[in-house]
């Protein structure tokens, strides 16, 4: 996959720590761990649009995933988490994150990610609010 973020201004910043129980057999973050840095950030991001971040009422699902591991993540490393939506359409959010070292600027992971609009009385999809639209709009400055 590969998508180059160094062009992309990231205004969305989670600051993550490392537990030792994060750590496989090498000393690394397990890749696994970092799929649930990423599900910070983006909990994280909706927190700052203003959505309520409640599981009974979250209205929108992860439908798809692909990350780039980059660089080995240790425990003694000092890293955030970046989130911008870049794309919405009528009924997905499309979201691309990356993990950086806060003290070197160096990229360890990127993440693109999809999230679909959920009805959770139908099980099924739904439309992306114009109201969340609008957030992202303000939040991101793209004006609109």
């Amino acid at each position: 996959m590969k998508i180059d973020t160094q062009e992309i201004v990231f205004k969305n910043k989670k600051e993550i720590q490392i537990r030792m129980t994060d750590l496989d057999p090498f000393g690394h973050v397990n890749n696994g761990v970092i799929y649930s840095y990423y599900d910070v950030g983006r909990l994280h991001y909706l927190t700052e649009l203003g959505e309520t971040v409640e599981w009974e009422s979250l209205d929108k699902v992860i439908v798809h995933t692909a990350c780039d591991f980059l660089e080995s993540i240790r425990f003694h490393d000092s890293i955030r988490v970046e989130s911008k939506i870049i794309g919405i359409g009528n009924k997905s959010v499309k979201l691309i994150q990356r993990i950086i070292d806060i003290n070197t600027g160096k990229i360890k992971s990127v993440c693109y990610s999809v999230m679909s609009g959920y009805d959770r009385a139908t099980d099924s999809s739904k439309v992306i609010s114009s109201e969340f639209k609008r957030k992202v709009e303000k939040y991101e400055g793209l004006g609109g």
